[in-house]
């Protein structure tokens, strides 16, 4: 039996652990893709991100799905070009993208479609946010002040005094530190409580949800530093319930794309929901409209049988189906360059010893130079992946893999999964 033809679109860690796990099911190409990637999937040479070259691939190749990992390409338009000449496509079109590419466009949405969260509102001009700000604190609130366009997951400052807050407005709205994405703000009310991630498959006709991961945002331990894109996670969460996953899915999930249809908005893809439990009840903190990273780095570990099937349907407008879960527990450590989440080193030696059985590494920042030689060339640059009968064992493993990858001034947080 012939195994389908999948293309992934991507070229950083959750494109590497999406092609690992597709490639357990279906022949796998990859574009751009990354040296990690070229392991388990067909790089398509010379190729570029774009729907003139995609769909040369599809035809020359024999391509049935194209599942995209980044967002950057799903804003721009991606999925309704490639299905605008009749092809597959795992991700959603532009306009269900704004949900990531506009944090005011999503907050409109939740309150819109009902769902609970955090009181705010939207600026477009400095002075009239630094002034909210104060007002805010004045009145006893403190507040998160979130770059409204992309910003990498970087783009936001929760903030613990007025000062702190209104350095984030004119950071992002004057000094431009985040580009254009600063251009607009949404400031909410801080909210307290613990931080869950939910990766739910969207089609036509349903959704399914994925097992939930725990992602640790800041650089260094006990949640120290600046915010980062992810410095590690674990599943299972002992903490999160299936009761508080059906909740945030008939409160969160249901309620949106509801409004998206509304909207005459069709959405196929990843959803992702950025979940806290404030006062025993869920509020939505913010969508992706993409697997996350380093999510989706634990979340593949976990699967069985399905997943390719899931995708598909989901592209296609059919029924999908629940994923295999399997019974094991799976944890990843992210080795990051010196100076990450600010200025960083590329081009740096990476030297790998014999990994342990039960070991991944995905590749999120890597290159070979012109010796073959594999470099850094990223801020998050190896996802190092285990698998364990429990948190503690896939962590104590994941641990003891991460001291055997070496390069000059790179760096892990050592607490990643171990308040579980």
């Amino acid at each position: 039996m012939n195994r389908m033809k999948v293309l992934v679109v991507g070229s950083g860690g959750r494109e590497h652990a999406l092609a690992w796990k597709l490639a357990q099911e279906a022949e796998v190409f990859a574009i751009p893709g990354n040296p990690g990637i070229a392991q388990v999937a067909t790089i398509i040479a010379g190729a570029t991100v774009s729907a003139r070259s995609i769909s040369e691939a599809v035809q020359n190749h024999g391509i049935e799905l194209i599942v995209v990992g980044p967002e950057d390409p799903l804003v721009a338009g991606l999925g309704n070009e490639l299905r605008a000449n009749g092809i597959a496509v795992y991700g959603p079109d532009s306009a269900g993208a704004q949900l990531e590419a506009s944090k005011a466009f999503s907050k409109e949405m939740m309150a819109a479609a009902g769902i609970p969260t955090a009181g705010f509102r939207t600026f477009h001009h400095a002075m009239e946010a630094e002034q909210y700000v104060r007002e805010r604190y004045a009145d006893g609130h403190s507040v998160a002040v979130k770059a409204s366009g992309n910003a990498l997951g970087k783009g936001v400052v929760v903030s613990d005094d007025v000062s702190e807050a209104v350095e984030a407005v004119h950071s992002m709205m004057v000094r431009k530190d985040f580009g254009d994405a600063g251009s607009t703000v949404v400031i909410e009310d801080r909210l307290r409580g613990r931080e869950f991630s939910l990766l739910t498959i969207v089609g036509d006709q349903n959704f399914v949800s994925l097992p939930v991961s725990q992602d640790h945002k800041r650089a260094f331990d006990g949640d120290q530093g600046p915010n980062t894109g992810g410095m590690g996670t674990y599943s299972p969460c002992d903490w999160v319930t299936e009761a508080m996953v059906a909740e945030v899915e008939a409160h969160v999930v249901h309620p949106l794309l509801l409004e998206l249809k509304r909207r005459h908005i069709s959405y196929r893809g990843t959803l992702f929901t950025g979940v806290m439990m404030h006062h025993d009840r869920p509020y939505c903190l913010e969508f992706n409209v993409r697997f996350g990273d380093p999510e989706t780095q634990t979340v593949m570990r976990r699967l069985g049988k399905g997943f390719l099937d899931a995708l598909y349907q989901a592209a296609t407008g059919g029924i999908v189906e629940p994923v295999e879960v399997l019974p094991h527990a799976a944890v990843t450590v992210v080795m990051a360059s010196h100076g990450y989440p600010g200025n960083y080193v590329k081009g740096l030696p990476i030297q790998i010893g014999a990994l342990p059985s039960g070991v991944e590494l995905f590749h999120a920042g890597t290159a070979l130079d012109g010796n073959g030689q594999l470099v850094t060339a990223g801020g998050r640059v190896l996802g190092v992946g285990a698998t364990g009968g429990t948190v503690a064992e896939a962590r104590q493993l994941a641990y003891s893999a991460a001291k055997l990858v070496e390069f000059p001034g790179g760096f892990c947080r050592t607490d990643i999964a171990s308040h579980n």
